[in-house]
């Protein structure tokens, strides 16, 4: 059976109410009494029932209930407005004007007073229910951040809350972060790649109201520190919030670790293998002098490709030992004033050879009026070694390789292009990866997938960028920057021709000069 229910009773609605009933009452009670005396004046003889007496009987109530009504209105004037001044203060929605105790006849009759105590009251009560609001509002604010953070701290992934300034506000148990001997909490991530997070946090503050941006495979430690992770990150902008920037860590260390585990092998037994290479190079040295002369044409061929895999297996051996060094912070590069030519002189029969044996047109072309560069001659060289290695390996037969230079503001950009299969825009975005290779690659050309990653090590070791451009069937054209000696020769010289100075320092404190490594 539905509950019938009782409608609220309001304020308002009692003064016109109370009002009715006080003239109802009166008027009856007066009624009353007017025909009591006129009942008692015909049953006592004073009078006869005439039509006079009937009209003076009926005027005398008329007028009494008029009289009766400006009464009751005058004389329940204050509760009038005593009821207009709860009404206010109830907050019930109401058309009443509330009575202003400062109304000059309310001091005249007394009732200021009065009605300034119930504001007061009401002022009092209410300002006492705000705060009382606030506190459970401040409380429940409270309950929900504390709910917050230990649903954080119960996750596996690690949440940093940090304004773009890089103050840190919060960072739960899985984030790697650390408290500095000034108390001061920093983020332990290595960024390899560019943009860094600092770098991009000042591009926003610059820059961008909203953005999100992504880094894979960052570890908090270098290959060989303990307790080393490596992660996945999200970072989330947004301008003036709060929470102004977020990141998002995902532990993949179970994922990319076995990849530097097989790196840590792979460099022992590079080690191991470079010194009978060392050899056989040595003796296929000696035996070309001894043997020129004596042996024919065919033999002078398989021998030159005998040379050819020597170098390359020595190349390899390089790269996976500069790959090593790199992620532990100890490729070391010394800078000289150095002359291009003269780097590439210390490889030219070598590349010569690579390209010839493959039948390739290998052109190389360095404008005499080039500046010097601030470079290290064995690791410069190197990279030019890889570079035209590959353009070699990935052109078609008799395809041309050209390697030129120009002067790029301060930097000199030197350029290998070749003609040969080129590489969809997918494949770019991964190519300076660690032992990246296509699925194309790894069905045609042999390699260790290192070469390109080495090659960007050495190259922003030195202050400048490697990018590549590529037209799949067209070809590629690989470029890199090396710093005009003339515009950092100061630098070299106040730092005593240390790279410090010449690259930026990472936010985690590490240093991309590895010839500045402090470990």
């Amino acid at each position: 059976m539905a509950v019938k229910q009782t409608p609220p009773q309001l304020v308002k609605n009692y003064w016109p109410r109370y009002r009715r009933q006080a003239i109802a009452i009166t008027i009856l009670m007066q009624i009353a009494a007017t025909l009591a005396i006129g009942c008692a004046l015909l049953a006592t003889g004073a009078t006869q029932p005439t039509v006079p007496f009937w009209i003076m009987l009926l005027a005398v109530i008329f007028t009494s209930i008029g009289v009766n009504i400006l009464l009751v209105n005058q004389l329940l004037t204050p509760l009038k407005d005593l009821t207009s001044a709860l009404t206010h203060i109830s907050g019930e929605p109401s058309t009443i004007t509330p009575p202003n105790p400062n109304a000059s006849h309310f001091e005249r009759d007394g009732f200021k007073p009065l009605l300034q105590l119930i504001y007061e009251l009401a002022a009092d009560k209410k300002t006492e229910t705000e705060q009382k609001e606030s506190q459970a509002e401040t409380a429940s604010k409270e309950q929900s951040v504390s709910e917050i953070a230990t649903a954080f701290e119960n996750t596996a992934a690690g949440f940093i809350i940090m304004k773009a300034s890089g103050d840190i506000l919060y960072a739960n148990k899985n984030a790697p972060v650390h408290t500095d001997h000034e108390n001061t909490k920093k983020i332990d991530l290595i960024f390899d790649d560019s943009p860094s997070l600092t770098e991009w946090l000042k591009d926003c503050e610059e820059h961008a109201v909203h953005a999100e941006q992504t880094w894979e495979r960052v570890p908090s430690q270098i290959i060989g520190e303990e307790d080393r992770k490596i992660y996945d990150l999200v970072a989330s902008y947004d301008k003036g919030s709060s929470a102004e920037v977020v990141i998002t860590l995902f532990d993949r260390t179970a994922d990319y670790q076995p990849e530097d585990d097989s790196l840590d092998f792979i460099a022992f037994a590079a080690h191991e293998l470079r010194g009978p290479i060392t050899v056989i190079r040595g003796y296929l040295d000696v035996l070309e002098d001894e043997l020129t002369d004596k042996i024919d044409a065919e033999q002078g061929e398989l021998f030159k490709r005998l040379v050819v895999s020597a170098n390359r297996l020595s190349s390899y051996v390089n790269n996976i030992l500069n790959a090593s060094r790199y992620d532990r912070r100890h490729l070391k590069v010394h800078l000289r004033e150095n002359n291009l030519s003269d780097i590439y002189d210390t490889i030219s029969d070598d590349m010569n050879l690579r390209a010839s044996s493959q039948n390739r047109l290998l052109a190389v072309h360095f404008p005499k009026d080039l500046p010097t560069i601030a470079a290290d001659k064995a690791s410069i060289s190197e990279v030019i070694s890889n570079l035209i290695d590959n353009a070699v390996k990935y052109s078609n037969e008799g395809g041309a390789v050209n390697v030129t230079a120009v002067v790029d503001g301060d930097f000199v950009k030197v350029s290998v292009e070749d003609h040969g299969i080129g590489m969809p825009g997918s494949v770019i975005s991964n190519l300076f990866h660690k032992f990246y290779r296509s699925h194309r690659s790894r069905e045609t050309v042999a390699g260790t997938g290192i070469g390109l990653y080495i090659c960007k090590a050495i190259v922003e070791s030195h202050g400048g960028k490697i990018e590549v451009r590529s037209t799949e069937g067209e070809g590629s054209v690989f470029e890199f920057t090396i710093p005009i000696y003339s515009t950092v020769a100061d630098k070299l010289t106040a730092n005593n021709n240390s790279n410090e100075g010449l690259i930026e320092h990472s936010e985690s404190g590490w240093i991309k000069n590895h010839a500045m490594y402090r470990g």
